[in-house]
Order: C-alpha cells, then structure tokens, then sequence
C-alpha cells in the first residue's frame, strides 16, 4: 500500500474534527485547490483500502479506530488463536480465535473488530477483512494425485495443503519445489486453499533450491535494476580533489578496521590515542555513504525499499550495489576512503568529556580480523605481532580504552546477554558441512563498544540540535512478560523482586550475573531475552532500555542500514550553520516516521529469512544424522511435549509426548511442567536429557527426538519396568 506524504494531515484533520468529515470538508480544512482535490480522492482511497479509514454514507469519511476497527499485521499460528499487532504503536495486541480469523493468513495485513476486554484488559476480536497479503505466491513440495496434485508449503503456519486442480500443475513432476499462486486461502467453513502452479524451482535436494526459496519467499532480489547500478558507476566514477580538501585529513593516522574473515564491505575503522592526565581520544570512522547516495536518487529509493542487508551462509543480498559497498565505500586498506568521523574524548575512568563530529578522508593502514587481533592480545602469538609490530600499541591503546568502557555501561546497569551465535559451514555445492557457536573474542567486544559509544555520542548531537531525527529505542519490557519471566526464574531459585512497573535493566543483569556458569546459564539468559521487547526505529525518543542509555540511534553502519545512511544525512544538517527552515522541519516531519516504520518492518523480515535459511541449513545437516544420540537440555514445555536443544549442536527439537514410552503425561500449565500420571515423573525446563534423532520433517521446520534418558536415569529402562517389558511407540 503507497500512502502519500500527507496522510498523516488528513487524518490529523478528521480525527480533530471528532472522527469523521465529508471529501468536501477535509479539502477545505486542508485549504486545496481543485487540482489537489483529485490527489486527496487517491490519497482517501489508499487510505481506506490501508484500513485506517472508512467510507460511510453520505461519501463521508471516518478513523477505522472509531468503529471499533484496527489496522495490523496478523500472527497467526496452528493452535486456537492468532493475534494482530495493530499498526498503532500505543495499541495492545488483539487475539482472535481461529474460527473468527476467515482466510487471513500469518503476517497479512487485516482489519480486526475488537468484540470484548477482559478483566486484565487483554481484548479479543475477529477479522473483519483482509487489508494485504503476505504471500500471494507460496512455495512447497508438489505431489501428484490424479490428473491434479497438492502442494505442502513451506509455511509452518499454514492449515493444510494447497489442492492443484487438472491442468493447474505446469511443468511440474511429482516431488518438485514449486511456485503457487493462490486464487483462494484455507477458511474453516468454505474448505482448504486451491492455486495453481507458475514456477518451477528443482528438487528439495538439489543445490540452491532453499537458498531459492527464501530469496522468492521474503521477496529478496540478489541483483539491482539497471539504471541503479549505472548511477553507482556514474557516482563511483566522480573523483573530485576539491573534497579531499575540504576534508580533515587522517590518512597518516594509525587507523584500521576490524572484521570476520568472510567480510566483504568494511564500513568503520577506528584508532585510539592516550592523551595527557591518562584521559583518551577515540577516532571512529565511518564510511560516507551519504556521499555518494544522494535524497531522491535511484541508489536512494532501491535502498530505502530494502532497507538493509541480509546475510546468509555463504551469500549476501546486499543493501546498495556491490561497486559501493565492497569498493568505493568500503574501508579498504592502503587506499583513500571519504567517511564520516566522530571523535570523543574520555577521562581516565571512561566517562565521556567531548565529542566531535566532521567529514574525513582515512588511508586504512589494515584490514584486521577478530581472530588476528585475539592471537595479538590474548594469546601471544609471534608470528601474528612480528607481521603487525608497528600496530601492536594501538591494540594495547584499544584495549585499555575497551575495559574502561564496558565498566562505565556495567556500572549504568546495560544489560550483558552476551548469547552464542550459531555458525554454519558449507561446501562449495552450499551443503552444511558443520554446526557451530561463533566464537566471540576481546576484538569483537572491543569494536562492539565503540560503535554503542559512537552511536549514543551521535544521538545526544541530534538531540540538541532539536531537529527530527531517527532514533533506536528499546521500550521496557510489558510487566506480564516480566512477571511469567519471574515465576520461571522462581523455580531455579532466582527472581526479580516483583516490582515489573519499575524494573531496571540492572535488575536483569544482577540476575545474569547469578547465572554466570551455571548449567542453567544459557536456558535462563534465553528466557530473559524474550522477555525484552524487539528494538525498533522512531521518531520519538524513548531511550534504550537494554542498553541503559537515555538516547540511542544507529550511524556506524550505512552501507548495509538505511537507517544509519539517515542519521548521517542528520547529522550532517545538524552541523550545517544556521536554523533548520519551517519548510525543512515539516518535511522531516512527515517523511521520518514512515522511513522508521519501513525500516523496522525489514529489519524483521531480514532477521527472520537469515532464520529461515539457518534453519533449513540445520535441518540439512541433521538429515544425515538421523538415528544418532546428543546430549541436552528442555528447552520449552508443552501441552503436546518438550522441546530440546542439543548441547554442542545449538539444534533444537521436539520430543512428543507419544515418544516417551507408555507414560501419560498432563501439562501443568501454572508451573509449566509435564507430569506422568502413573509414576509422577516430572519433566521441567533445563531438564538434561539425552535424546535419539528420529525423523527431519522440512516443511514444518522440524526435528523429531526420542527421549532415551531423563535427568540422568534411562527412560526407556525405566518404562518397561513400569508397564511389563514391551517397547512401543505411540505414533510411529
């Protein structure tokens, strides 16, 4: 849905008219001329197609909000009910029951009656039509049946199977990844979903078949239209002496960047000088994207469509084409780069004194990597310090400045979840060769640290400036949230202290800390992160709460965030002399919010297709092991079983309760526990266990377990003692 930049005036107009006007009378409010009364008929209608409006009689126009309707975005799952995230942010969720949901599918956009408010102020509602769809195009398994078929999607959320009528399959063969396009949903009353095939993908098996998938599924396009890439050839090609002049010069500096091995595009490099008293300077540079990516240009709308950059194993779909973002506006070493500076100076406890911010030219004198840099710092190596002698101060300097920083955030109560990322390692044909945590080292927190330092100093800038601007907030958790996270921390031992109204993030940390090394440590960190809200982008500063920090933006990474490419573009303004203009500042206004909105809705797309293909990946790879025995812990427990994370695979699986032998087992939904009827056994969260894999079921996104041992003792031992020595399974 495109809504034009004056959406928010109409609707500012109606709702401070009560809630409802005539076209008439909102062109008059709004002062229009007659040919601007044809754009506000477009505008009326996106507006009522996007769900914010509705029409009434008399060609009257009214706020959604004021019939008891709310715009949102629809989670929906295969259990009794979804809920819709309303579009307004000051909104709660609405949950709908399954049988009210019609054919509105996880992650469309609809329209939801709110029909009741419980004691607790939890509302339930029903769809009331769908606004967009997520997917009108699916992609699955096809099988032949008949003259026709069914396709499973691969969509954990979807009820059932798409039917293929005759003459609907294509070019498809039995077996086939295919492409749907849907010509009706599943519904309750009217019967399952019915589409037809428009493309052909290969077999699951095949090489880059899943990789093919989730670029079509999350509508990711590896390559950039034509008249993108010739202005990136165009600007790339634009050398002007008089820039480097205009600039503070850093090329003689001692500057490097620090990286992955597998990094492609280098968009910071920092240095570190000691100053007198044992106070400190920082140097953080980052790449001037806004240099070459100009408002308005094509390079600008494709960035801002994608919104960043999404990395899988072995591939990335870049924000900005390749010729700027692994090239020109990458901090390559032995090469002049144009970037965006921010110094600060610190004190000799760490505490911030001054800042500055200009545009720079640097000559990075390396290109680093978080392993080389760990061998210089931590374990001594002699061949990594004799090939980087003249660096080795710098590091020492980087070093020392790190430590008094993290001990400034820690003091403030920031929150340190410092959780394993997982790794996956393929072959040249894209087949997952290993499972790994990615190793986190004094490097990667030293880089970490700058950049959250750089990014608050920027963010205070803005701020005084009193200019719009984009922030990254990060809301305090929702007490409910926080009070299930209290009863869980409860059954180990820990808790908050009951005060979710008021809750601190150094609360939090106090409890982490409690866990550090503990068997429950990685379980308990898990369950505290979900607690938390997701961070997004806003016009309105709300602080960071993971963070402790009063005011938080992103500028440190502009060739693959949109977000940061704005703030640099800011911030520029901000230093530019004199007031910002009344027309400026409007402009800001209206345009800002809709880029925050954007920017945190792709960011969760990214996150949840780098996911998917993870998942997929993972899935690959336990393929080949079904049959053998890990290792683990519960994760999660259910009504239907448990979930268990592998402990040296990060893999996690469900155990059903029809593998766990003859034993019924009743959920204990107020402890969150499953307990045997017979003997009484319990099984709770952070249980160890070891399990068997048994099945790998792709289109639910899935690993099948069998429970072989439970806190210790042998569990299928123990339940053939219990019901006479016969060994069977439910379900297989």
């Amino acid at each position: 849905m495109h809504i034009d930049l004056g959406a928010d005036s109409v609707l500012d107009r109606i709702r401070s008219a009560g809630g409802e006007l005539s076209l008439r009378e909102i062109a008059e409010k709004l002062d229009l001329t007659r040919p601007e009364r044809q754009n506000l008929k477009k505008l009326l209608r996106d507006l009522t197609r996007g769900g914010l409006l509705q029409r009434r009689p008399r060609a009257r126009y009214a706020l959604a909000e004021r019939g008891g309707l709310l715009a949102g975005t629809l989670r929906r799952s295969l259990a009794r009910f979804g809920f819709v995230t309303p579009d307004r942010l000051d909104e709660k969720d609405v949950r709908v029951p399954v049988r009210f949901l019609k054919d509105a599918m996880d992650g469309d956009r609809v329209m939801v009656r709110v029909t009741r408010v419980d004691a607790q102020g939890r509302r339930e509602g029903r769809v009331a039509r769908v606004l967009s769809r997520r997917h009108q195009r699916l992609w699955g398994v096809y099988r032949e049946m008949g003259r026709g078929g069914r396709v499973a999607p691969y969509v954990e959320q979807f009820p059932g199977e798409v039917v293929i009528p005759p003459g609907g399959q294509g070019e498809a063969a039995d077996g086939m990844v295919v492409g749907v396009e849907m010509s009706r949903f599943p519904t309750g009353r009217e019967g399952g979903a019915v589409g037809r095939i428009v493309e052909t993908l290969g077999f699951p098996n095949e090489p880059g078949v899943d990789l093919k998938v989730i670029l079509r599924k999350y509508g990711l396009q590896p390559e950039f239209p034509a008249e993108v890439e010739q202005e990136a050839r165009t600007v790339a090609r634009s050398k002007d002496s008089a820039e480097l002049e205009a600039r503070r010069d850093y090329r003689e500096q001692a500057v490097v960047t620090i990286d992955g091995e597998t990094a492609m595009d280098f968009d910071d490099a920092v240095s570190v000088e000691e100053r007198k008293g044992g106070n400190w300077r920082l140097f953080i540079h980052i790449a001037d994207v806004s240099h070459y990516v100009r408002p308005g240009s094509a390079l600008d709308t494709e960035a801002l469509r994608r919104g960043t950059s999404v990395y899988f194993p072995g591939f990335a779909v870049p924000m900005l084409p390749r010729l700027l973002s692994n090239e020109w506006c990458s901090l390559k070493p032995h090469v002049d780069r144009l970037v965006f500076t921010c110094v600060i100076d610190f004190n000799s406890r760490g505490e911030a004194t001054d800042s500055d911010f200009h545009p720079a030219v640097i000559r990075s004198a390396a290109r680093m990597t978080y392993t080389a840099v760990k061998k210089i710092l931590v374990d001594g190596d002699e061949e990594e310090r004799k090939r980087h002698q003249a660096l080795i101060p710098l590091f020492d300097r980087m070093e020392h400045l790190f430590h008094l920083l993290l001990a400034q955030r820690r003091a403030r109560g920031s929150l340190d979840l410092d959780l394993p990322e997982i790794e996956i390692r393929l072959d040249e044909a894209g087949r997952t060769l290993d499972i790994k945590p990615l190793e986190r080292n004094v490097a990667h927190r030293i880089i970490e640290e700058f950049m959250l330092v750089a990014n608050e100093a920027v963010a205070a800038r803005l701020r005084s400036a009193k200019i719009p601007t984009l922030y990254r907030i990060h809301e305090k958790p929702d007490p409910r949230r926080l009070e299930d996270l209290d009863e869980l921390l409860h059954g180990f031992g820990y808790g908050l202290g009951g005060d979710y109204q008021n809750l601190r993030p150094t609360d939090l940390q106090d409890v982490l800390l409690l866990l550090r090394g503990r068997p429950e440590e990685r379980f308990l960190s898990m369950a505290v992160l979900r607690s938390l809200k997701l961070a997004r982008y806003s016009t309105q500063n709300a602080g960071h709460f993971g963070l402790a920090s009063p005011v938080y933006t992103h500028f440190t990474s502009p060739i693959r965030r949109y977000p940061d490419l704005i703030v640099h573009r800011l911030l520029r303004r901000a230093l530019a002399p004199g007031p910002a203009g009344e027309e400026e500042l409007e402009s800001l206004k209206s345009t800002l919010p809709q880029v925050a909105e954007t920017a945190s809705r792709l960011e969760r797309q990214a996150e949840e297709a780098e996911r998917d293909l993870m998942m997929w990946k993972t899935l690959d790879y336990m393929n080949e092991r079904v049959g053998e025995e890990y290792e683990g812990w519960v994760a999660s427990v259910a009504p239907f079983g448990v979930y268990v994370r592998l402990a040296d695979l990060f893999v996690e699986g469900l155990v059903h309760v029809s593998m766990m032998g003859d034993e019924l087992f009743r959920f204990d939904r107020r402890r969150n526990i499953l307990r045997s009827e017979r003997a009484g056994t319990v099984i709770r969260l952070g249980d160890p266990v070891r399990v068997r894999v048994d099945r790998i079921n792709v289109l639910a996104r899935q690993v099948d377990f069998s429970l072989l041992k439970l806190k210790g003792r042998s569990w299928e031992r123990a339940s053939r003692r219990k019901r006479g020595g016969r060994r069977r399974h439910k379900g297989n």
